[in-house]
């Protein structure tokens, strides 16, 4: 059927005919709108490849968009919160606010104990006063005077009976309150004046006392408080949403300035409502899409200052096991470093397993983090007057209070900032001169002795003895095996890696004890201000379970000291201030990095700390070495050089030799240095100066036939040590 003209009248009838017409049949096909709103409802199956199929794809399905949260996949995902709180979970906490809650009830008390008499001259002044506020407050209730004032309306009003009835119950009250007075004028106020002057003279003295109380206290002044103030708490803003996001928007990020410019409030951000977490608030922020929690923590400065808080208060971290967006912000009511800190539990009493956590520091909220020292090894680092070497002071002094702990104590620095560990060290040396530095390498050298027997005695030892073929606490005990625990402290280490004679041999020493000495119950410890590749050998940073970053300057520094990839993933200390002296990003006791504030041990303290640990060591028969005035036996003996040995020993005629065979003419050479030594053991002396040890074809002395054995060229040793002397004459 043509479309009608519009111009003309449309035919009605002929288009009902057209539609019903069996002949030629309709134009239009007649839809039942119900029918196809009801098809469009029900979803399209899914695309099974068939070209001929057509139709919508739905692709926010109701099942992928429902939320997991009430799911039991959702729900084993989720973080239960803890039923007992923490502090009441850690004994130590429990005691620390134990402590504080009497000390602060003892000084309230006796600040105002002390000013008793001041108040009581207050109360005394103030008794008139409140002697006219009572009678006036009776006469008031006895002429029911606070009634005037609707008397006086009802006056106005000119109502004549209500007025009358109002005066009638206002003069009913009057008197039967004047017959009340009357009776404590006449009977009351005389008995007790009797009851007074017949009572004991000390009961007189009270109860005027008690009276004038009460009457200073009824004429004190409304601006003008009796008791003063004992203890001042500072007020500080409280952390709001909108605080928070007001605060995120001035820090010129772009994917939060973008989502406010549209009208986002920041409402959806938050996944968990504000919450206090110990002295301070904390907030769980979802940052809006594209943004990372690391763009936060570059910026912590600007941050404090949109929260209008010292940038010691104020500590963004990331939570990379959620996703890169997550924000943990946590602003304490006052800066970390002025804070009170609670008292460390090792500071007066008490002995230390070093099998068991021990307090190392406290987080920002103030709860002690732990640190275990049995089998690890650790590297703190920092840019100077940080706090590193009182770190690695700390770590000693926990080290030093377990009496079956040896310690070998080495500052480089050179200004005895460990002078506290010699009175129970089994090594100790400060400085870096050729004899200190010799004095290490003789220490050391023992420590790779030392290994190696300690190995084969735990090699040796029965299964059930030693289940996991490491040292047991049980193990440790015991004085004939020799596994006591060995803690290494070295501060400013990169003064021996770099040292051009002894350099490689240290580094050397040091990475196998960092690599095999935890299982063995050897504990080294390695403290430096310039953490990079030369300094800190990556063969020691790659390997240190527990490692302790304060402030350092750049990328390299932070993820030579805590880790590959650290400071992507928004551990960063370069955000520390020079004021966070002490604090630093702590990784250990199998947790992710936490910011930890160590314990501040001046050097007094530690000498006492130090002096306790003697006794029990002296208690326990376990002072050795340089506390009793001991010196290393190979001391004297280090005038001799390895290179220069094994020269004297392989002639020039001899252009390959096996290292077997080094090691028994080195045992002649000299038995009191090299007894002892195999092929496996002038292997690895050779391996800092980069001589090459491989297969090398020899004649076998014993049974006169040609082999393969591990040998080395006489050329490589030469070359080695004219590289040696040019350094030498350089430097």
């Amino acid at each position: 059927m043509a479309s009608p003209n519009p111009h003309d009248r449309f035919d009605w009838q002929a288009a009902e005919a057209d539609l019903t017409n069996p002949t030629t049949g309709p134009d239009a096909e007649v839809v039942d709108l119900d029918a196809a709103r009801s098809r469009r409802q029900v979803p399209t199956p899914p695309d099974d490849g068939d070209p001929g199929e057509t139709g919508p794809r739905l692709v926010d399905s109701p099942a992928a968009q429902r939320s997991a949260r009430f799911t039991v996949v959702g729900l084993q995902d989720a973080k239960r919160r803890p039923i007992v709180p923490a502090w009441l979970r850690s004994r130590a906490e429990l005691r620390d606010a134990a402590r504080w809650t009497i000390g602060h009830l003892f000084h309230a008390g006796a600040f105002h104990l002390t000013r008793t008499p001041k108040y009581a001259g207050k109360l005394a002044w103030r008794a008139p006063r409140g002697a006219g506020r009572l009678l006036g407050g009776w006469g008031r209730w006895l002429f029911d005077l606070q009634g005037e004032h609707v008397r006086q309306l009802t006056a106005d009003k000119g109502d004549a009976e209500m007025y009358l009835k109002v005066s009638r119950l206002r003069d009913q009250r009057v008197r039967w309150r004047g017959f009340i007075t009357a009776a404590v004028v006449l009977g009351v106020l005389p008995a007790l004046g009797i009851a007074y002057a017949l009572a004991p003279v000390e009961a007189r003295y009270a109860t005027l006392a008690a009276l004038l109380a009460a009457l200073g206290a009824l004429g004190r002044p409304a601006d003008k408080p009796l008791l003063d103030t004992a203890v001042v708490v500072p007020r500080v803003q409280k952390l709001t949403s909108d605080v928070v996001v007001r605060a995120l928007g001035n820090l010129g990020i772009t994917g939060i300035n973008q989502a406010l410019s549209k009208g986002d409030r920041g409402k959806g951000w938050f996944p968990a409502p504000i919450t206090r977490d110990g002295p301070g608030w904390r907030a769980d922020v979802e940052l809006p899409n594209g943004v990372t929690a690391t763009e936060v923590i570059e910026k912590r400065e600007k941050l404090a200052a949109g929260l209008s808080r010292p940038l010691g208060c104020v500590w963004p971290e990331g939570q990379p096991e959620v996703h890169p967006g997550r924000l943990v912000l946590w602003v304490g009511d006052q800066d970390v470093s002025k804070a009170r800190k609670p008292v460390w539990p090792l500071l007066k009493a008490g002995s230390v397993d070093l099998f068991r956590p021990q307090p190392f520091g406290t987080d920002p909220r103030g709860r002690w983090v732990d640190l275990t020292l049995m089998f690890m090894a650790m590297v703190i680092g920092s840019i100077p007057r940080m706090g590193k070497t009182f770190t690695l002071r700390e770590v000693l002094l926990i080290a030093a209070l377990d009496p079956r702990a040896e310690i070998h104590a080495y500052d480089l620095k050179g200004t005895g900032d460990l002078s506290a560990l010699e009175q129970v060290a089994h090594r100790y040396r400060a400085g870096e001169e050729d004899e200190d530095i010799e004095y290490a390498v003789a220490g050391m050298r023992e420590l790779r002795d030392e290994l190696r027997r300690r190995a084969k005695v735990i090699r040796d030892l029965p299964r059930d003895l030693c289940p996991e073929n490491k040292v047991t606490p049980e193990l440790a005990s015991k004085k004939s095996l020799g596994l006591h625990p060995l803690v290494v402290g070295v501060d400013e280490c990169q003064k021996w890696f770099e040292h051009p004679e002894y350099g490689k041999e240290l580094e050397a020493i040091s990475t196998d004890l960092v690599k095999r000495g935890p299982a063995l119950g050897i504990i080294p410890v390695f403290a430096t201000q310039r953490p990079d590749a030369k300094s800190l050998p990556t063969g020691i940073s790659a390997n240190a379970s527990t490692r302790f970053c304060l402030k350092v300057m750049g990328q390299t520094e932070n993820d030579m000291v805590l880790g590959t990839s650290q400071y992507k993933q928004g551990i960063r200390a370069t955000m520390f201030a020079w004021t966070d002296k002490g604090t630093g990003y702590f990784v250990g006791e199998g947790a992710d990095a936490r910011i930890t504030t160590t314990v501040n041990i001046d050097g007094p303290l530690a000498e006492k700390i130090a002096a306790r640990a003697r006794i029990a060591r002296e208690a326990a028969g376990r002072l050795t070495g340089h506390a009793l005035g001991e010196q290393p036996a190979k001391v004297q003996a280090l005038s001799y050089n390895l290179l220069d040995d094994i020269t004297a020993v392989v002639p020039a005629s001899e252009a390959k030799v096996w290292c077997r065979t080094v090691a028994a003419r080195l045992a002649e050479l000299r038995p009191e240095v090299y007894t002892g030594w195999d092929g496996e053991q002038v292997t690895v002396a050779l391996k800092p100066f980069g001589v090459k040890v491989g297969q090398t074809w020899g004649t076998d002395p014993d049974t006169g036939r040609g082999a393969n054995r591990g040998g080395f060229e006489r050329a490589a040793i030469i070359a080695t040590i004219a590289e040696r002397n040019r350094k030498r004459d350089a430097s």
